[in-house]
């Protein structure tokens, strides 16, 4: 397996190979990290992000409570305990920094594409920003990928229809969905209107059948319960939520 250290970007959101995530960077630790990753070449500006498990994707900037005189939190692990490592999910996603914007007051407008999987071996915490120790995470394709992947595609087309409420348009109108197994699997998991700990889940898939086929459960049941509910507001396709750290 191949293993890489590289700075760590904890955030209330999954990150998925090949989707594209807006950040707004604010907080110093943070900063640090992109001003640091500014002074590399623009090919090698590269960094882990890892969804939280337990902890804060800020740390806290005024007195806590319910004791009033309480020093807020700082360093490169403020807010994930004594051990950061346990705070976040344990597959997270290799980030490339397409676009790093320093505004005048300091923080920073980032844009990143995700790339490939890795396993969180070992987190440092001693700089002013968090880096981890990661293995890189083959992506296998299982046995039934290909006739799986049809038939996500076709609940999935249901499973915009019915977000799309009233409108009953399809999301994609201007955009043609892939067709290669992998691709799809990670498109899906990102578009669809998930919790973390179940995004989470499929990014950690042991291969791509095996998310195409948690996949389809999910948007079968989702469809369902979309069928019965008001219209909901469409999401994105190729994007998540911009995230504050």
């Amino acid at each position: 397996m191949t293993t890489v250290r590289l700075p760590l970007f904890p955030l209330n959101t999954v990150l998925f190979p090949g989707l594209v995530l807006p950040l707004n960077v604010f907080e110093e630790r943070y900063r640090a990290m992109m001003r640091s990753l500014l002074a590399l070449p623009e090919d090698a500006r590269r960094f882990a992000v890892v969804a939280i498990r337990d902890g804060h994707e800020v740390a806290p900037s005024a007195p806590g409570l319910p004791d009033p005189t309480a020093l807020p939190e700082r360093g490169a692990a403020a807010g994930f305990g004594p051990d950061p490592a346990r705070a976040f999910h344990k597959v997270g996603c290799v980030a490339d920094a397409a676009s790093i914007r320093q505004r005048p007051d300091g923080t920073f407008e980032v844009l990143v594409t995700g790339t490939v999987r890795v396993r969180l071996l070992s987190v440092d915490a001693s700089g002013p920003f968090l880096t981890a120790h990661l293995e890189q995470l083959p992506e296998e394709p299982g046995d039934e990928a290909e006739a799986l992947a049809e038939g996500v595609l076709r609940a999935f087309r249901q499973y915009q229809k019915q977000l799309a409420g009233a409108r009953e348009r399809s999301l994609t109108t201007s955009a043609q969905l892939p067709e290669e197994p992998r691709v799809v699997s990670y498109l899906v998991a990102a578009a669809m209107v998930l919790d973390t700990p179940t995004k989470q889940r499929l990014l950690q898939a042991p291969d791509t059948t095996s998310r195409l086929r948690d996949e389809l459960n999910l948007l079968r049941s989702e469809t369902a319960i979309l069928r019965s509910l008001p219209s909901l507001p469409a999401p994105e396709l190729t994007r998540a939520p911009t995230s504050l750290n």
